[in-house]
């Protein structure tokens, strides 16, 4: 086209694009070349500033971020446009101006670095101090670790400038909410003005325009507060398979063979309980439409003894007593009092009759809570003798002379922090600041496996509900995917913007969902390692999750006080439950799904009408593009509350049958 002339880019031109594609090696080829030029032809002042910046400048973080951070001229021009961004939203009308506030904090935040990365000091001091204190509350702490890079120096090694670096900032805006800011922000603002703004814009925040009505401020509240923004709609359109596997036939296991299944009849002799009509309840099961496939996840083949004890379980899930308002759970709560340490973790077995503790002298204690006590293994001269073909062997390899009611565990040098047992209670998974994940035998009481990857403490660890898989999380920001078998990991999953401080299993053993210091909870897939929902919400850490029982829904809860409730077909937020005054700290569903309780650090246990929650949402109506309102009246749903004098409690666990187990130190 001979009507259009081309600019010839510039020698910083083709240094800033291979420094933002990090290509390093064609960089340093180009400043050879570019070196030989200057010697032939006589080195310009401008191209000795070109050479200077390119090997001190935006390199000196390693960030390729801040080589957009570009001067425009008078530092104290940045208040001004600032200034008329904020006038600008608030001149809006009612209908855009709440989504139209989304841009606000990051275009604060990068102003800020502008100034900072362009040696203007005073200005971005000032600039701090006068529009800090106008965000959000849940950006306050945020906001207090940017006023600690005062120079272009502090950038280098910040978390929260390698958090801006990585990722654009999302704000979710609807389509005519988008079209008024690019419409009505040219018109309000002087040429030089609408640059500096919207090249900010453009580089570092991602617009994710939506089609239809723009949303309210309490639909925005509800999902804002992640570091780098809200999820946007890509990140959760992936298909989840949240549903359950049907169980397999156990029915030469579930035959009854106990007391517990005979009942005397009118006539005093014994008659079979109801126990073959759940037989064959379980029979006619259907196949859920929303399970994996059974192949999906490879397992070992389950062995006899592994079948008997979910025959057991099936067996005490007939017993179970159904929960609702009308008919609330006991609750037996164990106190640990004049401990020489702070208790740090706490596990209960499956069954409930081991309680596990980890202390923050690097101990582990494991009590039995049953009359039964934990006995060791025989010594070898006598385990010789012992028939290995016979059905109780594992019984007879045990050494009743050696039963405690409680064992302690030493290997770790640091506090521990996480404990899981194994389905079949034979192991103990636990793991501590020292970086490690120990694998310990519940039968020799030794440690059998050191499992070592993380780099940082490591904050949980946990079983997956059919065993052989576990996961653990950390500080490193990651969570790994390990198996029994092999002492390396098999999936690391990488994508949070801070430590990771709490995960949980669904119930399938497909997923695995994380919950972070970021504020954002990710659900990752144990076959493909991929994060297949990333959900916004919380305003500060989170610190505990429970999936319900069917595996369709997820409850989290945070530093912010708050039980945040979501459906993890599509990654939406239904309920904000917010009665709590102080850290949730525990969550459990019961085993029949109705009740959701959380404990907290204010002494309290809230039990919440979960079964009434689910059954007035319209679920057939959900899907990734409809946002639906967000359900926020606590104490409808709240059942009742349980108190405790002075033991906030730290650890939960409902029983098979119903009955609420709860550990906490007396303060």
């Amino acid at each position: 086209m001979s009507g259009v002339k081309r600019s010839t880019p510039s020698a910083e031109d083709f240094l800033l694009f291979l420094r933002k594609h990090n290509l390093q090696d064609a960089e340093a080829l180009f400043k050879e070349e570019l070196a030989k030029k200057d010697a032939s032809d006589g080195t310009t002042d401008d191209k000795a500033k070109v050479k200077e910046e390119a090997s001190s400048g935006a390199g000196a973080g390693g960030s390729n971020v801040l080589s957009s951070y570009s001067s425009e001229g008078d530092p104290s021009f940045y208040e001004e446009v600032y200034q008329d961004l904020i006038a600008f939203v608030d001149g809006s009308l009612d209908m855009y101006r709440h989504e139209l506030a989304l841009i606000l904090y990051p275009v604060f935040v990068h102003m800020y670095l502008e100034l900072v990365y362009n040696g203007h000091e005073r200005q971005a001091l000032s600039f701090i101090r006068k529009f800090g204190p106008m965000q959000e509350p849940f950006y306050a702490s945020d906001i207090q670790k940017l006023g600690y890079i005062t120079k272009k120096l502090h950038m280098s090694g910040s978390e929260l400038m390698e958090n801006f670096q990585t990722s654009q900032f999302t704000v979710r805006l609807s389509r005519d909410s988008y079209s008024q800011m690019r419409q009505q922000l040219r018109k309000s603002m002087s040429e030089k003005k609408h640059t500096i703004l919207w090249n900010i814009i453009q580089e570092h925040l991602y617009l994710d325009v939506y089609e239809g009505l723009p949303r309210n401020k309490r639909q925005i509240d509800a999902t804002s507060g992640g570091v780098i923004g809200e999820s946007n709609r890509q990140a959760n359109r992936a298909k989840v398979f949240y549903g359950l596997q049907k169980e397999i036939d156990l029915t030469a296991f579930l035959l009854p063979d106990d007391d517990d299944d005979i009942a005397p009849g009118e006539d005093g002799k014994p008659r079979k309980k109801k126990t073959r009509k759940d037989l064959l309840a379980l029979k006619k099961q259907k196949a859920d439409p929303h399970a994996p496939p059974l192949n999906r996840m490879p397992f070992p083949d389950l062995k006899d003894v592994d079948k008997i004890e979910k025959a057991k379980a099936l067996r005490e899930s007939f017993r179970r007593q159904n929960l609702g308002p009308d008919s609330l759970p006991s609750a037996c709560l164990y106190s640990v009092a004049n401990s020489s340490a702070t208790v740090t973790a706490v596990a209960f077995s499956d069954d409930a009759s081991i309680l596990g503790l980890g202390f923050a002298n690097s101990n582990i204690r494991v009590f039995s809570l049953l009359s039964s006590k934990l006995r060791g293994m025989r010594s070898a001269e006598e385990l010789e003798d012992i028939d290995n073909d016979a059905d109780d062997v594992l019984h007879r390899m045990l050494d009743d002379t050696t039963g405690e009611n409680s064992k302690t565990l030493l290997g770790h040098s640091s506090s521990v922090f996480g404990l899981s047992f194994s389905p079949d209670r034979s192991l103990l998974l636990s793991c501590s600041e020292d970086g490690t994940v120990r694998l310990w035998s519940l039968q020799t009481w030794t440690c059998v496996v050191v499992y070592r990857g993380h780099l940082l403490p490591i904050w949980q660890v946990q079983f997956c509900p059919q065993g052989y898989y576990f996961a653990s999380c950390g500080q490193d920001r990651t969570a790994r995917l390990w198996n029994t078998e092999t002492s390396s990991c098999l999936r690391i999953f990488a994508g949070h913007f801070s430590g990771v401080d709490c995960l949980t299993f669904h119930p399938n053993s497909n997923y695995v969902a994380t919950g972070s210091s970021d504020r954002n909870i990710r659900l990752w897939d144990c076959v493909t390692g991929n994060c297949v929902r990333l959900m916004t919400g919380h305003k500060n850490v989170v610190s505990c999750m429970a999936f319900s029982n069917d595996g369709r829904f997820l409850a989290s809860g945070g530093a912010d006080s708050r039980v945040l409730l979501w459906d993890i077909a599509h990654g939406h937020l239904l309920g904000d439950f917010s009665l709590h005054e102080n850290t949730v700290t525990a969550l459990c569903f019961s085993r029949c799904n109705a009740v959701l309780t959380s404990a907290s650090s204010d002494c309290t246990l809230h039990l919440w009408d979960f079964a009434r929650f689910v059954g007035e949402l319209n679920l057939e109506e959900l899907n990734v593009a409809h946002n639906p309102t967000v359900i926020t009246n606590s104490k409808a749903y709240k059942v009742t509350t349980f108190g405790t004098k002075d033991t906030p409690v730290v650890g939960m666990q409902y029983t098979r049958r119903n009955l609420l187990l709860a550990v906490g130190t007396f303060l």
